[in-house]
């Protein structure tokens, strides 16, 4: 399952079932820089760059609110296709979205150990990057992309 589809208040498909999240042009810095609340603004900007250095891949924007790292191309069994960001995040109102999957290696475990967070199905929803701890979120991105490579490899 594609990370795009993984937390539904966050990617939403038309009726055609193609997604209208896609990579932008637009500028994640002039996107960080319109965060009104200076925490998650700073909270943004620290996962952009941790991210960015355990992926390996510069932040894009995907769609107009969410800031993705490299990409994949998935194909499910009906026939279905299409693109989505490695991992992504995004700062909302209430917390901030991280898209992870659902089956990543030790993801229970891991979730237990990360601190203050809530979590759906894809999701983890942190409200400050104080409240957990940053090396296990660390460990759950790298489980989670080695995790969709795995299924996605090209």
């Amino acid at each position: 399952m594609n990370i795009g589809n993984l937390c539904s208040i966050s990617i939403r498909k038309s009726r055609m079932s193609e997604n209208k999240t896609k990579e932008t042009d637009l500028s994640v810095k002039d996107f960080l820089n319109s965060l009104k609340d200076e925490k998650q603004k700073a909270d943004a900007q620290k996962l952009v760059n941790l991210i960015e250095e355990i992926s390996g891949f510069p932040p894009k924007m995907w769609g107009s609110s969410i800031i993705g790292f490299g990409s994949y191309h998935y194909k499910y069994e009906s026939g279905r296709t299409g693109d989505s960001p490695l991992i992504g995040f995004s700062p909302r109102a209430s917390a901030i979205s991280l898209y992870l999957s659902a089956n990543f290696e030790d993801r229970e475990s891991l979730h237990q150990q990360l601190g203050n967070h809530k979590s759906g199905k894809g999701c983890l929803y942190i409200k400050s990057l104080a409240d957990i701890n940053l090396s296990i979120l660390e460990k759950m991105i790298l489980n989670h992309i080695k995790h969709i490579k795995e299924l996605y490899h090209d």
